[in-house]
């Protein structure tokens, strides 16, 4: 038995590591419009299997070592399967089997189903597997199925010249020409270190503009999406590929990187393109694979022009080719990347530029025609699939092809998007060859408006103060006497709170707290803790949650990075803390006593070291540091009124009256659920954590949370919770945890304000869920203000702390 090409070798690996799948299936299906002789279509069917023996080898591990096997017709056992069906039917037919896989130890890597219609009417379909087949082979064959049915139908034989070699013969040949891998002088040694120098430091993936994050364990979903461009736009590009020494597939490729690297992917853009592999004559006419994949990468940093950027495209690919022999095979157990079931190795996006024959059944007596259809899985995020078109006269008439792309990924209308983008570069492209292409515009005018006007339509009505204490302030002078903070057995009205705030305040003020500086806070989850955060805003400063519960490392790092003037702590948290800050501990008697003899009144503006502005911080929020090292997050009093404005406009039918304070200060959801009631007359009920609905009964008009710590409290049983809203935020919103909110707590209002546009979806006590709209209230910059992008700096730039 004969070894497996290099080719072979990826393919068998693949179909070892997925199990039976369609993942490199290739169909052709033809619709034959007459009068079918199937008798003479099954003997031409075993005629072409004899002739080519890739069609009737099968591929056995022989101690643990794939190998081919050739059986002969009469073991092959060539079969015809007949499958009657009607036009609505047909598309999900061809889909099916299509779709179905092949055992390479025992099946032939061709199966042949005729759907029949009506007597006059059938599709066939050829789907072989990769392992025997390339693009290039369904010419031969099809070439060969139309005389060898030609021949049968009038009862003959048919009488074609003997095959000069086999792909066992390939196979062994390439071997031979390759050489030995261990002798540096070989020619796959020689080439395997010009692709280890030229794909040295690739990236490991691209970053795409994908609908949705990339799976652990890539699906190989596939849809495909129509492409074509028009005459005008070939024509220019064939001229700009002549004047520029190029071919029309590099112009193609220089586009492709331009739109990539403007969407974001960086500026080493390695493509996949394949090759035909077929450099002798002698394979022309075989069924096998041979196609190769070169990687071509595109340099596209700096600033050229796309003539300058077509020159490298050019120096790059004429390089690959001299060095297309090594098969990209074994290039990837040389250059040994990160293997990930999630994407491909060295490259994601493949473009091809076909001008390989088109295979078309030509069979006496019938009309044939291609039919559309798909295996249902995708090997890449992307791949353009073009084919140049020309007129009679052998004009440039367009190109036209396919997008194929992952549904893992992306969505249709992003694939859509993407092709009329890659059009928009190339018209410019070709029309000002010498620009840079850094000015090249992507947006089609619509998308520059919506852009522009509409989602940068930000005014808004601001329905408060533009400084935090001063709204608070207003609502106390509104409802002195309501309840507006609850902890266990403590209830403190509006009043109480803002004159103990008040009184801390002044404490703080004489300790060194002031505008644009910044006072740690480390206070359990209490009334108090209430008390601390007004207190520190009423001083003009703004507030640095601390979260004991942190490592010490990360809590040295925000005090060493923020330095702020002061901690204000109680006595068993203040073990937790770094000790180079001076401190104020709420449970100390002294400052009990101090606080007792401290007016309540409101703070006059001269009783602060400077004026509190609308851009003065209000907090300061490190990042989780899960990208690199934790960065402070400086957050304006008017960012935070922004939000409150949104907030009590968009929830004024009551839903603030009792919110649940559950979010930790150290995570800035937190600002909705606090303030939004402290400036709406609400009343805040404050616990531990979520976890605090565990085990009572609690009602009230809103909770305010993380999606999956609500979904961890709603999995518990016996759970007693009614709310009239449930506002999300700080993650993504899987539609289950949606689901189990409704089960869990029916007739809620559920409202999810993450991300650049807040999806509301109502679960209502009749049934489960109705629908899912844009909220018609949007906070300013489209999203929660809290969570829109800021300011990234260090807090010391701004002069906080000092």
């Amino acid at each position: 038995m004969i070894p497996l090409s290099y080719a072979q070798r990826r393919m068998w690996f693949l179909h070892r590591l997925e199990g039976v799948s369609a993942t490199y299936n290739i169909p052709l299906a033809m619709r034959l419009s007459g009068n079918l002789d199937r008798a003479a279509l099954r003997l031409a069917l075993t005629d072409v299997v004899e002739r080519h023996e890739s069609l009737r080898t099968v591929f056995p591990e022989v101690d643990g070592v794939p190998r081919q096997k050739v059986l002969s017709v009469s073991e092959a056992g060539v079969g015809l399967s007949v499958v009657p069906t009607t036009e609505e039917e047909l598309a999900a037919g061809l889909a099916d089997a299509s779709a179905e896989g092949f055992d390479l130890a025992n099946d032939l890597p061709l199966r042949v189903t005729l759907f029949v219609l009506s007597p006059t009417e059938h599709v066939l379909l050829l789907v072989l597997n990769h392992i025997a087949a390339d693009g290039w082979s369904f010419a031969p064959l099809s070439r060969d199925v139309g005389e060898a049915y030609a021949a049968r139908a009038k009862g003959q034989s048919p009488n074609w010249p003997e095959l000069p070699v086999q792909y066992v013969d390939y196979t062994l040949w390439q071997q031979e020409l390759l050489g030995d891998e261990n002798d540096p002088e070989s020619l796959i040694s020689r080439q395997a270190a010009y692709w280890e120098k030229a794909l040295a430091g690739i990236p490991e993936q691209l970053e795409l503009p994908a609908d949705r994050p990339r799976p652990a364990v890539g699906r190989l979903c596939r849809c495909r999406r129509p492409a074509h461009d028009r005459p005008d736009l070939h024509g220019r590009i064939v001229a700009l590929a002549h004047e520029c020494g190029a071919s029309v597939f590099m112009v193609l490729q220089a586009g492709l990187a331009v739109l990539l690297k403007r969407l974001g992917a960086g500026s080493d853009i390695p493509l996949g393109s394949p090759i035909a592999g077929r450099t002798d004559e002698a394979l022309d006419d075989l069924v096998g694979f041979f196609v190769n994949t070169l990687v071509l990468r595109t340099d596209v940093s700096g600033h050229p022009t796309f003539r300058e950027l077509l020159a490298r495209v050019r120096e790059t690919d004429l390089a690959a080719y001299a060095h297309q022999d090594v098969p990209f095979e074994h290039l990837v157990e040389v250059l040994n990347p990160t293997r990930s079931l999630s994407h491909h190795p060295l490259f994601q996006v493949m473009l091809a530029l076909q001008n390989t024959p088109q295979g078309a059944f030509a069979l006496p007596g019938l009309d044939s025609r291609i039919e559309p259809v798909g295996t249902g899985t995708s090997r890449f995020d992307l791949f353009l699939n073009l084919r140049e078109r020309t007129s009679p006269t052998g004009t440039p008439a367009g190109l036209e092809g396919f997008v194929e792309y992952s549904t893992d990924l992306f969505d249709q209308s992003t694939v859509t998007t993407l092709i009329e983008r890659l059009t928009r570069v190339l018209e410019q492209a070709v029309a000002r060859p010498d620009a840079p292409i850094t000015r090249a515009e992507l947006l089609s005018t619509d998308e520059r408006h919506q852009l522009v006007a509409e989602w940068n339509a930000t005014q808004r009505d601001v329905v408060l103060p533009r400084v935090l204490s001063e709204a608070f302030e207003a609502q106390v002078r509104k409802t002195p006497e309501a309840p507006a903070v609850v902890f266990e057995t403590t209830e403190l009205s509006y009043a109480e709170l803002n004159e103990r705030a008040n009184r801390l305040a002044r404490l703080l003020i004489t300790h060194g707290a002031a505008p644009d500086r910044l006072v740690a806070l480390a206070v359990p989850r209490s009334a108090q803790m209430i008390v601390a955060v007004l207190a520190v805003l009423k001083t003009g400063a703004a507030y640095l949650p601390l979260d004991v519960e942190y490592p010490a490392e990360r809590l040295a790092f925000m005090v060493q990075d923020a330095r702020p003037v002061l901690m204000l702590t109680t006595t068993a948290a203040a073990g937790h803390l770094p000790e180079d800050t001076p401190r104020l501990l709420l449970d100390d008697p002294a400052v009990t006593t101090a606080l007792a003899e401290l007016p309540a009144t409101d703070i006059d503006p001269g009783e602060r070291h400077s004026a509190v502005t609308p851009q003065s911080p209000a907090y300061v929020i490190y990042t989780s540091g899960s990208t690199g090292t934790p960065k402070g997050v400086i957050v304006t009093q008017e960012s935070v009124t922004d939000l409150l404005s949104w907030a009590v406009t968009t929830f004024d039918d009551d839903r603030l009256t009792h919110v649940l304070a559950a979010t930790s200060l150290s995570f800035d959801v937190s600002v909705f659920e606090l303030f939004a009631p402290l400036v709406s007359g609400g009343t805040i009920e404050v616990v531990r954590d979520i976890l605090a609905l565990l085990g009572r009964n609690w009602t009230g008009s809103l909770i305010s949370a993380v999606p999956s710590a609500l979904a961890q409290v709603i999995a518990q049983p016996g759970l007693t919770v009614q709310a009239r809203t449930v506002v999300l935020a700080g993650e993504a919103l899987p539609t289950q945890t949606v689901t189990d909110i409704h089960n869990a707590l029916p007739g809620t209002h559920i409202t999810n304000i993450y991300g650049p546009t807040e999806a509301t979806v109502y679960a209502t006590m009749s049934g489960p869920l109705t629908g899912t709209h844009t909220h018609p209230h949007r906070p300013p910059h489209h999203q929660h203000p809290s969570l829109r992008p800021r300011r990234r700096t260090r807090p010391r730039t701004r002069g906080c702390g000092g």
